[in-house]
């Protein structure tokens, strides 16, 4: 069929035609915002699962809702090893942004932008690469106000300030953070800290997160009452009726059905992941010659869908790894074959990485952890592992044929 009319996007945070199975959260994020608004108490939300399940999708379309009440929104993307300072002060001055043109009191938002300004050009205690950033507005610093250097403090006057900003017109702040688990620990339980203190105020400000499945764990181990001061939300692969859904919906827009058995087999190669629904949909897409699309097309599309995530989204991932930590992670990739797990490989005990391995424990924690800190894999309780990406064990396997 017509390859321009394609209605499938596979891409990283793309959002997909039709954002099937994120039904519940989004509904329940629209009570969230009017409840924050009128002033009610309300927990900010934190959303957690592996590659490629669209938690950035989900953030993204989270946002969209808060931007579409004229809540004042910014988003940063955590890294590993840099400082949240100052992509917290960018995000929050694009909020700052999206209100004050509203606001009738000019005193009051330069007031703000003020401490925003001396937030961000307070760097040098947090930030380790000395990354520095102005914020492009024409106020002094206010002094004695966010820039203590103390994170938490800082973020606390920072976020109380801003909400009453957004407070005054009735409408607050949301803070949109991705891949939240590489944020170093003290400068999360800083956040957490600044988020606990912001809802006993009851001020109108949320933070969103999204991460890794160990995220709920890393903010627990920031802060013991974390678990309480977020909604958790785990977002998962698609069961069968969303899975159908994705692909039937924007194939109905191009005129185009599925048979049955297409689906069928769609469904047993993608598990109900969104993005490999995305991917094989697009390639059976383009392998079909007419509607109905058929299972022939399906089986004839597999091939070039698997060696589209083979390089790119295996692949990639997979050339980040040192030789010790690929040798790690084919131990994990064996051992979920060996004990029967199908293609969707659970945690491994890192006790049988070692013996599989011929190892001491000990002297694989440097390919565990560096393994960790790339993301290729989390620690899923004490003592076991699991890849973060889906599928991805079969293709680790698949490698060794």
């Amino acid at each position: 069929m017509d390859p321009i009319r394609n209605p499938y996007a596979p891409g990283a945070g793309q959002r997909p035609p039709e954002l099937a199975g994120r039904d519940r959260e989004l509904e329940q994020f629209e009570v969230t915002l009017e409840r924050v608004a009128a002033g009610r108490p309300e927990r900010s939300m934190v959303l957690s699962g592996l590659r490629g399940v669209g938690k950035t999708v989900l953030l993204n379309a989270l946002r969209g809702q808060a931007v579409r009440r004229a809540w004042g929104t910014g988003k940063i993307e955590a890294r590993p090893d840099q400082s949240i300072r100052i992509p917290v002060a960018q995000a929050v001055h694009a909020a700052v942004r999206e209100v004050s043109h509203r606001h009738r009191d000019p005193d009051r938002v330069d007031e703000v932008a003020g401490v925003l300004k001396s937030f961000a050009l307070r760097t040098d205690v947090e930030d380790r690469k000395g990354m520095r950033w102005t914020p492009p507005v024409d106020v002094p610093a206010t002094k004695g106000r966010a820039d203590s250097g103390d994170l938490e403090l800082d973020l606390v006057e920072l976020f109380t300030d801003v909400a009453t900003l957004a407070g005054d017109l009735g409408v607050g702040v949301a803070l949109f953070v991705d891949e939240m688990q590489d944020i170093a620990i003290p400068e999360l339980a800083a956040l957490c800290g600044a988020c606990h203190e912001i809802s006993q105020q009851s001020a109108p400000l949320l933070v969103v997160g999204a991460g890794l499945p160990h995220l709920p764990v890393a903010l627990a181990a920031s802060k013991s009452y974390a678990e309480r001061l977020f909604r958790y939300v785990s977002v998962d692969r698609l069961p069968r009726e969303m899975a159908d859904r994705a692909w039937r919906v924007p194939a109905g827009t191009e005129d185009v059905a599925f048979e049955d058995a297409a689906l069928d087999e769609l469904y047993r190669l993608t598990d109900g992941y969104p993005y490999f629904v995305q991917a094989y949909g697009k390639v059976t897409w383009d392998a079909a010659v007419g509607s109905p699309i058929r299972v022939a097309d399906v089986l004839e599309a597999a091939p070039e869908a698997e060696a589209e995530l083979a390089v790119g989204f295996f692949g990639a991932r997979y050339d980040r790894a040192t030789p010790a930590e690929r040798d790690y992670m084919t131990a994990m990739a064996d051992l979920g074959a060996d004990r029967g797990t199908g293609e969707v490989d659970g945690p491994i005990s890192t006790a049988d990485v070692a013996k599989h391995l011929d190892r001491k424990p000990q002297s694989l924690s440097p390919a565990r952890d560096g393994l960790i800190k790339k993301g290729l894999v989390f620690s899923a309780e004490r003592g076991s592992v699991a890849f973060t990406v889906p599928h991805f064990g079969k293709f680790l396997r698949s490698r060794a044929v």
